[in-house]
């Protein structure tokens, strides 16, 4: 049996998770169930901090969110692991 390698390409059509996390915090659970629909939540980030993106939990990139048209994007602004970024 031979095994023709072409380098990453067959998985390219692999599913993944993409998160991007806005913020954390921690709450007491009683805190959380008295959240109602004017609940503020107060995260762990600036509102000038950018954001992380995950895939599949692991941190790959930082953004930033941008409007496009009736929705919400992201435009990637440094990758991590490579020189001179994260």
């Amino acid at each position: 049996m031979t095994f023709q390698t072409r380098g990453l390409d067959f998985l390219k059509d692999v599913d993944v998770r993409l998160t991007v996390e806005l913020g954390r915090t921690e709450m007491k659970l009683k805190d959380v169930l008295a959240l109602n629909e004017d609940s503020v939540v107060t995260l762990d980030r600036l509102t000038d901090e950018l954001l992380d993106v995950m895939v599949n939990g692991k941190l790959i990139a930082r953004g930033e969110v941008v409007a496009q048209g009736e929705r919400f994007g992201l435009r990637i602004v440094e990758l991590v692991g490579q020189e001179g970024q994260a």
